[in-house]
């Protein structure tokens, strides 16, 4: 027995090597795929770890607020220099950006990654999304934090054990799932020693992650205390419980019956509810994922007024419509499966619009990508179709094609929208989110001219669809230095496993300017108490 035990081992070993000798991964450029180990050379990771002296030569340095043809020079992960006709000396590695772009890396502010959600798990952890993100020019996300048993602190341990994996910098939001002293003292302790400064209640997911007013208006308060950010998932969950009971009573149980479950009028509805009750706590708000022109008109509405709302439009929205939903293949249908669910056509326009009017300030992505056979677990009922879609390494080429190949925002405005904007309301600019003489160097290198495909068979994440199949478009980032590393330079993925740096994000960013004093204005305001004489009567 002892024998043929060494043989079937020894078998075993040659069958892997082999495997590994001709594996098809390189072939297809898929980044680390489900059945490709890490730490093999297909997966693309570098041996080293040390950032590396850069120049980058000639290019046109975009920041959010002008353009300029400059050079960059970049030391020990920093940047320290930003003029024309910088000198340096040897072993420097220099970047010839003559008619291209110098930007700073994106900074995605919604992404679900190792996420736990309807009976599985993203498809995608901390090291082949973020993977995924430095190929298109992402280098640093925010993801959101999911309690444990309502526990923020166990959900935090959680997070951090799960991004250990981490290749690029990246923070975190805190969803909070229920209310008690417990979940307010935690709530403290995130802001102040664990560098969290926003948190998420979620007004959908009925039985699951959604809150009720209450509770919502206890959350609004406690982050008004702490400078934190409020941030919400704006559907009206009661009512989407009764549109999919009712879908499935007229036998419509396939993915277009999501989109019909939670009209865009829910989404109107809860977000106006939201902005209100944030109105009445006096502190900022921000709408994850607006998807459709009714949450549209009700943040142009505050804003109007002069409240503070932040309204988020995510890739998908700007990119696509509903007619994928409807498409007969159940596989290409249930991949558009997410919530709020892409809205008909027209909506996207009026996200562009709104976008490029300054009604919604930054887009990201909400990347919660599943593959098919996890979407398959709502074959015969849409409701348990794992909500999600991919574009964590899309968003900052179909930003660049829908918005500004089209004349709808500038080149400046580009910035702002996919990383300066984040960074100044998540209060880690200028370390992020600048091309300036002290941030980090987490840069890009777009080329206006070139053109990208999108494809999954060419795409980095694990996933096995991609809602922008065959999507062409112009402009592509061809270098992304992360962390004063290259990491994406001639279509090649060179990332160190473990190299990403978990970002605190500090309280009371500019958002919060002024709060006090209008909130002085407000007590002051108040003709209360008044005095009467008691009667006598």
């Amino acid at each position: 027995m002892e024998s043929t035990f060494n043989i079937g081992h020894l078998l075993h070993l040659l069958l892997l090597v082999l495997l590994l000798t001709f594996s098809p991964v390189s072939e297809s450029n898929q980044f680390c795929d489900a059945g490709a180990g890490y730490g093999e050379p297909a997966c693309g990771i570098s041996s080293s770890s040390s950032p590396s002296k850069i120049l980058i030569k000639g290019g046109t340095v975009v920041n959010a607020h002008k353009q300029e043809v400059a050079d960059v020079y970049v030391e020990d992960g920093i940047i320290v220099a930003v003029k024309p006709n910088i000198k340096v000396g040897d072993h420097v590695t220099v970047l010839d950006a003559t008619g291209k772009f110098v930007m700073p890396g994106g900074i995605d502010p919604h992404t679900h990654l190792s996420f736990e959600f309807m009976s599985t798990e993203t498809v995608d952890d901390f090291f082949s999304g973020q993977a995924a993100a430095l190929a298109g020019g992402t280098t640093m996300h925010i993801d959101f934090v999911i309690p444990v048993d309502g526990s923020l602190t166990a959900g935090f341990e959680a997070y951090e054990k799960k991004a250990k994996k981490s290749c690029m910098d990246y923070g975190f939001h805190m969803a909070v799932t229920k209310w008690d002293e417990v979940v307010s003292k935690e709530m403290e302790i995130m802001v102040k020693e664990k560098g969290i400064n926003s948190f998420k209640f979620f007004l959908a997911y009925k039985g699951a992650l959604m809150i009720n007013d209450e509770l919502l208006l206890e959350g609004f308060k406690k982050c008004k205390s702490l400078g934190a950010l409020a941030m919400v998932h704006a559907e009206n969950g009661d009512a989407v419980y009764e549109g999919q009971k009712r879908m499935i009573e007229l036998g419509i149980t396939g993915p277009g019956g999501h989109a019909l479950s939670r009209p865009a009028l829910l989404e109107g509805e809860a977000t106006s509810r939201a902005i209100r009750l944030a109105g009445f706590v006096n502190t900022p708000l921000y709408v994850v994922h607006v998807m459709s022109i009714d949450a549209v008109e009700e943040i142009a509405r505050a804003r109007k007024k002069g409240q503070r709302v932040i309204g988020e439009p995510v890739a998908a929205g700007l990119a696509l419509d509903d007619s994928g939903i409807w498409d007969p293949d159940f596989v290409t249908a249930a991949k558009y499966v997410m919530s709020p669910p892409i809205r008909a056509s027209g909506h996207d326009k009026a996200l562009q619009a709104a976008l490029s009017t300054g009604v919604l300030q930054l887009v990201g992505t909400d990347h919660c990508s599943f593959n098919s056979t996890q979407k398959a677990l709502g074959i015969d009922d849409f409701r348990k179709i794992p909500n999600g879609v991919n574009g964590i390494e899309e968003r900052m080429h179909l930003v660049w094609d829908i918005m500004v190949e089209s004349g709808q925002i500038s080149v400046t405005d580009y910035v702002r929208v996919t990383s300066t904007e984040c960074a100044r309301i998540f209060n880690i600019y200028p370390r992020k989110g600048a091309i300036s003489p002290g941030s980090d160097a987490d840069i890009i290198i777009l080329n206006p001219n070139a053109t990208v495909e999108i494809t999954a068979k060419s795409h980095h994440a694990r996933s096995d669809t991609n809602v922008y199949e065959g999507r062409r478009g112009k402009g592509k980032v061809e270098v992304t230095i992360a962390g004063g590393r290259i990491v994406w330079e001639n279509d090649e993925l060179k990332v160190v496993r473990g190299s990403g740096k978990y970002v605190e994000l500090p309280p009371f960013s500019y958002l919060y300017d002024g709060i006090d004093k209008a909130e002085a204005k407000y007590l002051s305001s108040l003709q209360a108490p008044v005095k009467r004489f008691k009667s006598t009567a």
